[in-house]
């Protein structure tokens, strides 16, 4: 009775998690889909998408968001938006950057170096909750490998934002996205078509711009992917190689140990 009664429990609540696994993956929406160039092993960067997703970045995000991670001359690196070192020089000097203490003891603001990380928008993490109701705008370093669905999921949260559902309750400074996990967001749309102007004078649409910085995030949690592209390659091709001649090796032994027979 007692081995009936624990099968019971044990079928009802495989029923119950079924149910709750079923009605979960019903609500999930599938991001939406580009053609990303640097996915597949002979996946590149694209440095016009980098040097532009360094624009929306800098024009946009990096008022709330930091890359704390980034150094500026990792912008005129290889393997990344590749600015020449004079434009990265401009870029970095543009950039108040607080220094010290000197021989006074006291500290003071310089311009920007090659040398220096990104310079963050707020001093401290309670100073960033402050200028943001309460919530804290993410750093965005590793923020495109943090995130299930990576580039996909920032492209498809940029242009996620749509009017809450009928009779759906949104509290004061909360927004409505189809692709946030819960579908609340404390961020506004922050895009528009023509926002920034580029410079190489592409069309700044949302989708454009939202492609444009997602490449431009995923670079910054993964500046050494074209490398590690590459070496796999390398090692492929290797292993191929080693299994070829293995492969006629063993031939070659077999057949003499036959002849022998």
């Amino acid at each position: 009775m007692k081995n009936n009664y624990n099968f019971f429990l044990v079928a009802v609540s495989f029923i119950f998690f079924s149910a709750l696994n079923l009605q979960a993956s019903e609500k999930e929406i599938s991001l939406l889909k580009t053609n990303w160039s640097f996915k597949g092993i002979f996946g590149k960067f694209d440095r016009g998408e980098l040097r532009r997703g360094y624009q929306v970045y800098n024009e946009v995000c990096s008022s709330c968001h930091s890359i704390s991670e980034l150094s500026y001359r990792n912008l005129s690196e290889k393997g990344g938006p590749e600015f020449s070192v004079e434009v990265t020089k401009n870029i970095a000097a543009s950039f108040e950057v607080i220094d010290g203490p000197n021989s006074d003891g006291d500290m003071f603001t310089r311009p920007g170096r090659l040398s220096d990380k990104f310079v963050k928008p707020y001093e401290n993490i309670e100073a960033s909750k402050a200028a943001n109701g309460g919530a804290y705008p993410p750093d965005m370093s590793v923020l495109a490998k943090a995130r299930k669905g990576g580039a996909a999921y920032i492209y498809s949260l940029l242009q996620g934002y749509v009017d809450a559902p009928e009779g759906y309750d949104l509290d004061d400074g909360v927004y409505y996205n189809k692709y946030m996990p819960g579908n609340q967001i404390k961020m506004s749309n922050v895009l528009s078509d023509d926002l920034v102007e580029y410079n190489d004078g592409t069309k700044a649409t949302v989708e454009q711009m939202s492609k444009d910085v997602s490449s431009f995030l995923t670079w910054a949690a993964e500046p050494s992917l074209e490398a590690r592209h590459k070496m796999g390659f390398r090692v492929i091709l290797y292993l191929i190689i080693l299994a070829t001649l293995v492969y006629f090796s063993m031939n070659r032994l077999w057949s003499r140990i036959e002849s022998k027979k």
